[in-house]
């Protein structure tokens, strides 16, 4: 990547750990797909629960050239999954490293 890894935390406070998931899921990223430039991600917690779980909200942004921004959303599913901001990350970036190959094989043409 030519521009560092940006990480936001909103609603949360920072946490090493979840920053250390996110840039072994990038990484992950940058092995499958080498031309990524740039990435930025965002986790949100928008509202503080006092009965159930908080819901988390994953937002990914990678730049890759000769093609559009890939822009992931994650918000949380009716199955109360997302509680959990390691299965939100992990979602997110199952669909950024989708929507890249998807990517590549309509530039390859072989869609």
């Amino acid at each position: 990547m030519q521009v560092p890894l940006q990480i936001t935390f909103e609603g949360i406070g920072h946490s090493d750990a979840i920053e250390a998931r996110i840039k072994e899921e990038t990484e992950k990223l940058g092995q499958f797909h080498s031309r990524i430039t740039s990435a930025r991600v965002v986790v949100a917690r928008p509202q503080h629960r006092h009965n159930k779980g908080d819901i988390y909200h994953v937002r990914i942004q990678l730049a890759v050239p000769g093609s559009a921004d890939v822009v992931v959303s994650r918000e949380p599913g009716a199955n109360g999954a997302h509680e959990d901001v390691y299965v939100t990350i992990r979602d997110a970036f199952k669909t950024a490293r989708r929507l890249l190959q998807e990517g590549v094989e309509k530039r390859g043409g072989s869609v």
